[in-house]
């Protein structure tokens, strides 16, 4: 179990060595690429906001050019109609100057123009272009632009888009416009009187020009306001009127011309604040905070793509340094695994100086290592020979003084030719246990052996008992260590059947199965009890009650160091029921090869 461990622990280490190194050599590299992505992500990810931001104020400063000139030719216009027209002609002349004057510049200018009206300071219309009729009292001094022109009469003042509902129009229909209004001086009659001037620009060109930057999908948007944040243009401008949805045009007209980062709603975002000239408007470019996600969504993608085939290149590199760093070991681990199973192949030596270094003191150790084992085995041998020469010498004194004690008795007794009988029989049990000096016999001349034993005993107990054999005739031809029945008969007639009368039986049975020689001795005497078995066979100093001395012990030893621990005897018994004792050898066929292998302990 323990070889087989280290075994298993000895293929197992190259393996986790390359993977070790791999999986340092990788984290290292999924380090560094996960710092690089990281840097390499938040300098994109700045430059792209700083990038989007950049955009977006280039395109508000060219949208606010555009208005700027569409405003400033909106004030040309009034300029022209004051100026050129109302200043230099007298509103009682007959020849109706002022009309034609703003006739003339409502024709060149019609495109951006809805109308163009003078109003006197009582709010009555003195004169309008295109010809319209008012309509029936509109009061225009309540409106807005009339109080704000009024109000402030050294400015021109702009008003956020409206539908005009100052005069009747045939087709009925009417137009959102942006009112440019400003207190202006009239002449009636040689007389200057104070008016307004109202010029309507048509708010399609605004809505134009801010549907055209309004195009993105990206979430962002534009919008544009006055400097008290009400809405002059917005994507959303209806829902916001209804109340539908809202924005903070308020809040963004009080901010000066730059970037701010701002919270609408629970959400951030950037305002990029511009003003039109002139005007005090407010061009508002909104950038929501998932417009720098949307737009980082590419990059992200790159970065995983660019970090993913580095892993790659990585990977294959790892893989072929830590191939490189461990296959000298790998075939050095080889080269000791085959050593060590037996093949005896050349320790590898190569690779790098510490490796071969480590080839060589390997190769020195199992040189050495073959050395002791050669030097142990022998010792081994001559240890186990010995062993069984010693139990063997324990066993022959003790039943030649028990036979011999036998004969005396019968002869003194007058048994004469009992007394040649077990001599016969005495002498053929000497011939298998002399054996020219094997330990290793057949199990048929041990059989023989047996028989002879019994024999005589049965002589020496006036064959009060009874003996059997039941053989299987294939375990003749197999290996067992000599004299290993003779000490089982002995205890089985002198502490078994001793103390019954002609009703002993004492059967000695033998079968082969699983490649193992199973040899039984059962007797019908006493037996013991479960105690008395446990010490049986174990070394303990404990007097045995049942017996003796050498016996049991000795004999299971003997078959131990012959055939392994896991052979030997067996014991089972109960009281007033008998005893057997199992002798469990393995099926080794006899051969004079096989004879000779064990006695040497070569089989296990």
């Amino acid at each position: 179990m323990t070889n087989k461990y280290f075994k298993n622990i000895k293929q197992r280490e190259p393996k986790r060595m390359q993977s070790t190194i791999m999986m340092a050599f990788s984290v290292i590299s999924v380090s560094i690429m996960l710092v690089l992505g990281v840097v390499v992500y938040i300098r994109f990810s700045a430059s792209l906001r700083q990038e989007i931001v950049q955009n977006t104020q280039k395109l508000m400063e060219q949208t606010v050019e555009n208005l700027e000139d569409y405003l400033v030719s909106m004030r040309r216009i009034s300029d022209a109609v004051y100026y050129n027209v109302i200043k230099e002609n007298d509103l009682s002349e007959k020849d109706n100057s002022v009309q034609q004057g703003m006739n003339l510049l409502y024709e060149s200018n019609r495109d951006n123009l809805r109308s163009i009206a003078i109003y006197n300071n009582f709010g009555s219309l003195v004169a309008a272009e295109p010809v319209a009729l008012q309509k029936e009292d509109p009061d225009v001094t309540r409106q807005d632009w009339y109080k704000k022109a009024m109000g402030k009469m050294e400015n021109m003042h702009f008003s956020t888009p409206h539908i005009q509902n100052l005069f009747d129009d045939a087709s009925q229909r009417y137009y959102w416009v942006i009112s440019l209004s400003r207190a202006i001086e009239l002449t009636d009659n040689g007389v200057p009187v104070t008016g307004v001037l109202l010029v309507d620009m048509d708010y399609s060109s605004i809505s134009r020009m801010m549907k055209q930057i309004n195009k993105t999908n990206n979430g962002q948007y534009y919008y544009l306001c006055d400097s008290n944040g009400q809405i002059i243009f917005h994507t959303r401008q209806v829902q916001i009127r209804k109340g539908i949805s809202s924005e903070n045009s308020i809040e963004a007209a009080k901010y000066k011309d730059g970037v701010y980062d701002v919270e609408f709603e629970g959400k951030d975002r950037k305002l990029i604040v511009n003003t039109v000239s002139y005007t005090g408007w407010k061009l508002v470019g909104v950038i929501p905070g998932s417009t720098f996600t949307h737009g980082m969504f590419n990059i992200r993608y790159f970065i995983i793509m660019l970090i993913l085939l580095m892993a790659m290149m990585l990977e294959v590199i790892n893989r072929v340094v830590a191939v490189r760093i461990s296959s000298p070991i790998l075939k050095l681990n080889e080269s000791v695994m085959e050593y060590e199973a037996g093949k005896k192949p050349e320790i590898y030596i190569g690779g790098s100086l510490e490796i071969r270094h480590l080839g060589f003191s390997i190769q020195r150790s199992y040189e050495q290592i073959d050395t002791l084992m050669h030097k142990i085995i022998l010792e081994q041998t001559e240890r186990r020979k010995s062993e069984l020469d010693a139990l063997q010498s324990q066993i022959n004194p003790h039943f030649l003084y028990n036979a011999l004690d036998s004969i005396t008795w019968m002869i003194e007794g007058g048994r004469n030719d009992d007394a040649v009988f077990m001599v016969s029989e005495l002498a053929k049990l000497f011939r298998i246990s002399l054996s020219k000096g094997r330990t290793i016999i057949s199990i048929k001349d041990e059989l023989q052996h047996a028989k002879s034993y019994m024999n005589i005993q049965k002589i020496r107990y006036k064959n009060s008992f009874l003996v059997t054999f039941d053989i299987e005739p294939e375990v003749y031809s197999y290996c067992i260590v000599k004299l290993v029945l003779q000490p089982i008969l002995e205890n089985a007639v002198n502490y078994g059947i001793n103390s019954m009368d002609d009703c002993g039986e004492i059967k000695i049975t033998a079968r082969q199965k699983d490649g193992k020689v199973i040899i039984s001795v059962a007797d019908n005497g006493a037996g013991m009890s479960e105690e008395e078995v446990r010490f049986l066979l174990s070394d303990s100093n404990n007097v045995h009650k049942h017996g003796s001395g050498v016996g049991l012990v000795n004999v299971n030893n003997r078959i131990q160091i012959l055939f392994g621990s896991g052979y030997g005897l067996s014991v089972e018994s109960e009281p007033d029921e008998g005893t057997t004792v199992h002798i469990c050898v393995p099926a080794v066929p006899y051969t004079e090869e096989n004879s000779k292998k064990l006695e040497k302990g070569q089989i296990q």
